[in-house]
């Protein structure tokens, strides 16, 4: 029983280990960045 709750802990600790590394490796300021801007214009008419 100890055995499979390790193994569960395990897989807790690398998916959220996944989880935090895809979204905040590639960001300097991590999830918030001020002074980030959206690819495209507000003045784009949307795709219909």
């Amino acid at each position: 029983m100890g055995l499979i709750l390790l193994e569960a802990l395990g897989a807790l600790v690398l998916l959220v280990f996944i989880v935090w590394w895809t979204m905040f490796s590639g960001r300097k300021g991590g999830e918030i960045d001020p002074g980030h801007k959206a690819d495209a214009p507000e003045d784009t008419p949307p795709r219909g």
